[in-house]
């Protein structure tokens, strides 16, 4: 492992008493945060002047397809269902989880590619709904 790794899990438990269970064979995990800038310029000065507004954060996650895994099942059952679901994000330095927030997600899209002569992937795109809170 080089610099920092970040796992996706989902939580296959209950809100009260979560279960924290990684989407199996992750390859690859992009986290985005921004926000929307309120233009609060006015006529006596030509600068630019904002103040922060809506803010927003997403995920995308491309793991490889285990058709058995508790965690993509999770995933696959709550787009089908139009359900949020609970995810958790942990920062692993050196080998050493250091960082764990979680966060209600939408999945917006979820991709299963079976190519001849390479391993299948799946691709799942998820926005948060809220913010992201410290477990």
């Amino acid at each position: 492992m080089n610099g920092a790794d970040v796992l996706i899990s989902v939580n296959t438990g209950t809100e009260a008493v979560p279960i924290w269970t990684a989407v199996g064979s992750q390859k690859d995990a992009s986290l985005e945060e921004t926000s929307e800038e309120i233009d609060v310029s006015n006529k006596t000065s030509r600068n630019k002047r904002v103040l922060a507004g809506r803010y927003s954060a997403s995920v995308s996650l491309e793991a490889l397809y285990v058709s058995d895994d508790t965690g993509y099942s999770a995933l696959r059952t709550a787009m089908r269902d139009g359900d949020l679901v609970q995810i958790a994000r942990t920062v692993i330095t050196s080998g050493v989880p250091d960082q764990t927030e979680k966060a209600d997600a939408m999945i917006t899209s979820l991709s299963e590619a079976f190519p001849d002569q390479d391993g299948a992937t799946v691709s799942i795109s998820l926005t948060i709904s809220g913010g992201w809170a410290a477990i």
